[in-house]
């Protein structure tokens, strides 16, 4: 098998366009591999619950195995989405111009060899969540049905991003039920929190391809807010670090969280400020960047852990 151009939206320079194998290469592109950002966007109410989480009951750190299983469950079942997505999607990403080339519409992998490929990803993500409590057990299993629907909920309604939200947000149930063995409020805030955090930047993703979308009948909040996108996003990045707060008030942190939480807010304002919706790179930047806006929250949570239990002792 040859190697294929990159997709229009690939990491310029990644490792796995680099270094894949030609023949796993149209599998590593299925699974977003060599874009990365999808998976360090489903990682992050993981880890910010499991922070909070850990900080509420007094650990000074959160646990590094845990860590290491969300880093793993996160790349794996955001892979196994992917694919499950453009098995049902091909016909339509055959005629968007960002997603025609992707291995499935372009020939490179049958359906068969994609179903199987998904078989793999999500025995990988079983075996990541078997590690964890009984509760946290059900708690990932419950997810199925939110991902199973979402690949259509672009052709009902104008709200994808909402469901994608309820999937990609789930991670917040799972961080705090992994140190807790029970759901808590600070989890619910988390998850609500997150869900428009993903109405906010997948928003400024779909974007990029309005116009073909409108050609193919396929619906977002980009057509659905057109050129009110700018204070529709402020007010869900407001919403979304309010409710953030929200849950830091209920968990008992101390002030280093709430510096973490402005540094995020100071990211969302400066995307909206500097956001362009003629301009696809621009959007594509401004999605990419979510992932550093995380690492304010996540940083501000774990310093507050370290200095309020003792993790510098």
């Amino acid at each position: 098998m040859t190697r294929s151009a990159s997709l229009p939206d690939t990491v310029r320079g990644h490792w796995v366009e680099r270094w894949s194998p030609a023949w796993f290469l149209p599998y590593a592109r299925m699974a977003r591999l060599e874009r990365p950002v999808g998976w360090q966007l489903l990682l992050w109410p993981c880890w910010w619950s499991l922070a909070l989480a850990s900080n509420a009951a007094g650990e000074p750190w959160p646990n590094p195995w845990h860590w290491l299983l969300f880093l793993i469950g996160a790349v794996s079942m955001r892979g196994a989405g992917c694919v499950f997505n453009d098995i049902v999607d091909k016909d339509l990403d055959a005629q968007v111009y960002r997603t025609r080339n992707r291995p499935i519409p372009s020939g490179q992998v049958s359906r068969k060899q994609a179903a199987v490929f998904l078989v793999i990803l999500a025995l990988i993500g079983l075996a990541v969540l078997l590690q964890f409590n009984r509760f946290t057990v059900l708690m990932g299993f419950a997810s199925l049905g939110v991902v199973a629907i979402y690949p259509f909920m672009k052709r009902i309604t104008y709200w994808p991003q909402f469901v994608l939200g309820l999937a990609f947000s789930w991670g917040a149930f799972l961080g705090w039920t992994s140190v807790f063995g029970s759901l808590g409020w600070p989890a619910v805030l988390i998850y609500t929190a997150s869900i428009a955090w993903t109405i906010f930047y997948d928003t400024i993703y779909a974007h990029q391809d309005k116009e073909d979308d409108v050609l193919v009948g396929i619906k977002s909040t980009a057509l659905l807010f057109g050129p009110r996108t700018k204070p529709i996003l402020s007010a869900f990045g407001t919403l979304t670090v309010a409710v953030l707060a929200l849950a830091c008030w209920l968990a008992g942190v101390g002030p280093l969280a709430y510096v973490g939480l402005a540094g995020f807010a100071a990211h969302l304002a400066w995307q909206v400020k500097v956001l362009d919706i003629a301009e696809p790179m621009v959007c594509l930047r401004l999605f990419r960047s979510n992932w550093h806006a995380g690492w304010f929250f996540f940083a501000g949570l774990v310093a507050d852990a370290l200095v309020r239990n003792g993790g510098f002792v």
